[in-house]
């Protein structure tokens, strides 16, 4: 029985306990979870698919991120940014998504918002939480990764402050884990200091 560190994956390398639990989850781990994310629009989809998870599993999230990507047109800020009342009534009756009056409604709203920020404030913001990681010992078994942190919960509160909606500290922490600010990969696991190329910065049209 796992202590709850890293464990055996099929091809015998080791991986956190939770991306062994299913393939999709697999895959989200070794290829995405912990790499850094750049750019205003892919920062944008990861805000909004981390508060459409509050009350949720992630993998709820994860099995729908295509469905999520199609109704929100790439979840490109501008775009969604001017998205209409007929829109909001297609997303409310997407399937293929979860149709939650709120969690809509604050996509929506944050759109708006973010579309009269700077190119690149968002990015700019939203790494200027990253903790600095000397001194920070890797976590060695799930048990010793935390939920918040004091970072995440300085990001929520400037986030909130600017006007972004559903956004707290657990989902800030949760949205540091995914983009990379921090990295919560086991020690020992095949994942661990492994970040992939920046991706490219923001881009409106």
């Amino acid at each position: 029985m796992s202590d709850g560190g890293p464990v055996p994956g099929p091809d015998g390398r080791p991986r956190c306990p939770w991306g062994l639990s299913t393939d999709d989850y697999l895959a989200y781990h070794d290829t995405e979870w912990g790499r850094p994310v750049h750019g205003d629009d892919a920062l944008f989809e990861r805000l909004c698919l981390e508060a459409f998870q509050s009350g949720l599993s992630w993998i709820t999230i994860l099995r729908r991120r295509e469905g999520f990507r199609r109704a929100f047109d790439g979840f490109r800020i501008a775009s969604v940014a001017g998205f209409t009342d007929d829109d909001r009534e297609r997303l409310l009756a997407d399937e293929g998504i979860i149709r939650n009056r709120a969690k809509i409604d604050a996509t929506l709203a944050n759109a708006r918002l973010l579309a009269e920020w700077s190119p690149g404030e968002l990015d700019t913001l939203i790494w200027s939480y990253a903790p600095d990681t000397a001194g920070r010992p890797a976590p060695r078994t799930i048990a010793d990764v935390p939920a918040v942190t004091d970072e995440s919960a300085a990001l929520a509160k400037d986030l909130k402050k600017k006007g972004l909606r559903f956004i707290g500290p657990t989902t800030a922490y949760a949205l540091m884990q995914a983009c990379g600010l921090v990295d919560d990969h086991l020690d020992g696991c095949a994942a661990r200091g492994r970040p992939e190329p920046v991706s490219p910065g923001p881009r409106r049209s």
